[in-house]
């Protein structure tokens, strides 16, 4: 009798324990609110958020993706603290939502290591395409050499991080290792390690450097001096390495970079003159760093966006040209040559602030400054023969689009 209910009482344990461990709920992605999402961001290497709300109809398309793509995630990656697929509710977890910037539904945030990355998910939404996008995510983000004269090799056209380490247990490397997870997407990482990187560092001591992409730059090589111990220095100074002043708009990152908001200064250059873009980037970061909060400084390849050209009443034989795209009209910055005029180009982003660009297109010049000064725009004299329209913005249809999300109105913002 002593044995039956002893083997009695191991079952009843057994399936106490079993209905104890299982949570039907743990299928799909993990809900986050403030009771958790502090230590799910912290203890994982990557985090994928959908935010989304219950009233959005895209919301409601990608949630059972979604959460069929947390458990394919699961099954191919079952180990503790690498990888979470999870969820905010924006209309019950409104401090998370307002803590993420969150104006659409659903919005798709990346965080490595605790850090919020400035590029969203913006790929495929099927389970298979999360699924990838994890494993490529997860991919050693630092691409070892194991001779100096590999680095002679390496492609000129991309900004490099390179380090020279003693070996991989160092607590720099494992620094500099979270570092290139957080950035890789922005610059290409390479290392050596011992023996055959001696001779470029003190023993014992790290080092790393950046080299700029030689090819459109004016730039050297550049050391690090900061702590080599401290995440956050060394990610502030890659991160401001790594993110050119003036960055290249493709039609893979319009989308963000319109959604951004700030008005676009662009260079339409030619394919292969890299000269012009040398001195188009010199000239921004020598005159207008103090503008880098007001525009986006871009280039763009003049065959690609042909169409903005075709707006302006341009075509690539007129190339390279500089215009700004204010998101409501473009402007067409007179004379190209003119860039080289210490001043000019500042005062182009002067007049577009002042809505004297606009004015122009509407009313032709000013007559004069000191007319301007001493009567108000609206009750200037005008000649509504020759009133005309500039071009309507051609970046904004690039911008997210309504068939894809709930864009929130500034009122409507959490």
């Amino acid at each position: 009798m002593a044995f039956r209910e002893s083997i009695r009482l191991i079952i009843i344990n057994s399936l106490l324990i079993c209905i104890f461990f299982y949570h039907p709920v743990d299928s799909g992605a993990l809900q986050l609110a403030d009771n958790n999402i502090e230590m799910t961001l912290a203890s994982n290497e990557l985090v994928v958020i959908n935010f989304y709300a219950d009233w959005c109809r895209f919301s409601n398309m990608l949630q059972p993706i979604f959460d069929d793509a947390a458990d394919k995630v699961k099954e191919a990656f079952p180990e503790q603290g690498k990888v979470v697929l999870a969820k905010v509710n924006c209309d019950v977890e409104t401090s998370i939502a307002q803590r993420f910037h969150i104006t659409k539904y659903p919005t798709l945030k990346i965080v490595r290591n605790g850090q919020t990355a400035k590029k969203e998910y913006r790929g495929q939404r099927s389970a298979e395409a999360f699924v990838e996008y994890v494993k490529k995510q997860l991919e050693d983000p630092i691409k070892e050499f194991v001779s100096l004269k590999d680095l002679e090799t390496l492609d000129d056209k991309k900004r490099l991080i390179i380090g020279y380490f003693d070996r991989r247990d160092m607590p720099e490397y494992s620094i500099f290792r979270r570092v290139a997870t957080n950035l890789k997407e922005e610059c290409q990482f390479h290392v050596g390690f011992g023996e055959i990187v001696a001779q470029m560092h003190p023993p014992g001591q790290p080092i790393v450097l950046f080299r700029p992409d030689v090819a459109l730059s004016h730039e050297n090589d550049e050391t690090y001096k900061g702590n080599y111990n401290n995440l956050d220095e060394m990610s502030k100074w890659v991160q401001e390495k790594c993110v050119p002043l003036v960055r290249e708009i493709t039609f893979e990152n319009a989308e963000e970079l319109t959604e951004e908001g700030l008005p676009f200064l662009i260079l339409f250059f030619r394919p292969g003159d890299t000269e012009t873009i040398k001195d188009y980037k010199a000239i921004v970061e020598n005159e207008l760093l103090s503008e880098k909060s007001n525009v986006n400084f871009l280039i763009a390849d003049g065959d690609r966006f042909a169409h903005p050209l075709h707006h302006l009443g341009k075509s690539q034989s007129d190339l390279p040209l500089i215009a700004i795209d204010s998101f409501r009209h473009m402007y067409l910055f007179n004379n190209f040559k003119d860039m080289y005029i210490p001043g000019k180009l500042k005062q182009f982003l002067a007049d577009l602030y002042s809505g004297k660009l606009h004015r122009e297109f509407h009313y032709g010049p000013d007559e004069s400054e000191q007319k301007e000064t001493e009567q108000p725009p609206h009750i200037q004299h005008v000649d509504h023969k020759k009133a005309t329209n500039p071009p309507e913005s051609t970046f904004k249809k690039l911008a997210p689009s309504k068939q894809r999300y709930t864009i929130l109105s500034p009122r409507d913002e959490l």
